[in-house]
């Protein structure tokens, strides 16, 4: 079942509209922005293809304020069940009411539903979007006999790590081709020092110090490194030393640390960050 952690809502509150929200940061690498303006007003459904912590989920942030829709997202893990996606019956004290899920409320309300690294749930969870991603773009709910139009605005939106999953699962065909792809990769050096200044208020020398640590990390992939850092890391590494935390102990802890647990390959980690801030 899905827990209270597991689901986050994005909607506005006490009859806000949702422009009324502040402006997610993104900044665009490509033409996404426009590719899923185009696919949301069409009703297609979009796959965001990337490595972890690229900043995948922060552009349904940001897409969902653009296009002032509410925003339900989903961390699909493996024990996501069909029912914890669509709803199912719960025993009160009169009685029996159907409580709906995330993804049904999202199909009446008009939503963009994000199903994040949907490749961890069930086959035959991932399944039931398939009558959402079609021409159909309907919700068969069994357990009430309900056939569910889709409300104007919804919108279904997948992310999953194409590197990593690889190797351990994948979607099927039948239903990758019922999406529009975009791939999403770490931004160009200048980009990404951009944004690591503007989420942590770091100072931009350092921020470009931590992208230049960055890139000689993620040279390290090859060496055995199964995932490289992220911008969601450097992010990190710089809220660190903005309050006090020495830089180079910032990239151990936020950076190397979290890494690996390779005793060479985190020393080798902490030689470049020690060459990077001499």
């Amino acid at each position: 079942m899905v827990d209270a952690a597991t689901i986050s809502q994005q909607q506005p509150a006490g009859g806000v509209q949702p422009d009324a929200a502040p402006e997610p940061y993104y900044l665009p690498g490509a033409d996404e922005v426009e590719v899923f303006t185009q696919c949301h007003a069409q009703g297609l459904a979009v796959m965001l293809k990337g490595p972890t912590g690229c900043g995948k989920t922060r552009f349904v942030e940001h897409m969902a304020w653009r296009l002032q829709r509410p925003l339900i997202t989903i961390s699909c893990h493996d024990d996501l069940s069909a029912s914890d996606l669509i709803g199912r019956f719960l025993i009160t004290h009169d009685g029996t009411v159907w409580q709906d899920g995330p993804l049904t409320r999202a199909v009446r309300e008009g939503a963009l539903c994000y199903l994040d690294e949907v490749v961890e749930a069930r086959q035959d969870t991932v399944v039931v979007l398939h009558p959402l991603t079609d021409h159909r773009r309907q919700l068969p709910i069994d357990k009430t006999g309900e056939m569910l139009q889709a409300a104007p605005g919804f919108g279904l939106v997948v992310s999953y790590n194409p590197g990593y999953q690889r190797m351990l699962k994948d979607l099927k065909p039948s239903t990758r081709q019922r999406f529009v792809a975009l791939d999403f990769d770490f931004p160009a050096p200048e980009a990404e020092a951009r944004i690591v200044a503007r989420e942590s208020g770091i100072a931009e020398p350092d921020a470009r110090a931590l992208v230049q640590l960055a890139q000689r990390l993620r040279a390290l992939h090859d060496r055995g490194l199964a995932e490289v850092p992220s911008t969601r890391l450097l992010v990190a590494a710089a809220q660190l030393a903005v309050r006090g935390v020495e830089l180079r102990r910032a990239c151990v802890h936020a950076i190397v640390a979290p890494l690996s647990d390779d005793a060479a390959l985190a020393a080798a980690m902490r030689d470049l960050v020690d060459a990077t801030f001499v």
